[in-house]
């Protein structure tokens, strides 16, 4: 005995299921027509709008204020630098130490006769070699540079062809802890050069 035959109806319902379906070919219209006018749920809103594309303008004034935020980013995501030790920080940019209003000013002398390049460096200009650079005096061998310093005591050294020394004609303020030793000028208030 075979199944269609101990269960009558299940014979008709395979019949059923092999007979061909019939649609309305407008039908699958309408139902897409009746998909796309139902609105999204409210949590699918948001997305629904964010990813619609959509034209926008800006003026140009708009837009370069935009270009000079978007620079000043870069300068700020740019402030990693590197200090004495070599290891990175990431400390607020600070604009290169600016030399006091001061009415005192101050001559400085270093004698070098076979240099090609003098630079004062200091706790006055941040010991950068290149803020203060010294001129020859004529045919002498001597470097000198004039500069306003305020009244105290600071401490300097003479950068010749990339090598520090320290001034022969002022005291000595012994090893910085980087292997030099620096001079030391006291400078009173009105008194200089």
């Amino acid at each position: 005995m075979t199944d269609s035959e101990l269960h009558p109806y299940v014979e008709l319902i395979a019949r059923e299921a092999r007979r061909p379906v019939v649609t309305d070919p407008a039908a699958r219209q309408r139902i897409m027509a009746a998909v796309r006018a139902e609105s999204p749920p409210r949590r699918l809103r948001f997305w629904h709008r964010a990813v619609q594309p959509r034209a926008f303008t800006i003026s140009p004034a708009v837009g370069g204020l935009l270009a000079a935020g978007l620079v000043g980013i870069g300068v700020i995501a740019g402030g990693l630098r590197a200090n004495r030790d070599g290891q990175m920080s990431a400390g607020p940019l600070v604009a290169a130490p600016q030399l006091p209003v001061s009415d005192t000013v101050v001559k400085f002398v270093f004698a070098a006769p076979n240099a090609s390049q003098v630079s004062l460096v200091g706790d006055f200009n941040g010991w950068d070699g290149e803020k203060t650079k010294m001129v020859r005096a004529g045919k002498s061998g001597m470097w000198t540079v004039t500069l306003p310093l305020t009244a105290g005591r600071h401490l300097y050294a003479f950068l010749v062809d990339g090598t520090w020394y320290a001034d022969p004609t002022e005291p000595l303020a012994g090893d910085d802890g980087f292997g030099h030793a620096n001079s030391v000028r006291i400078v009173a208030r009105g008194v200089g050069l």
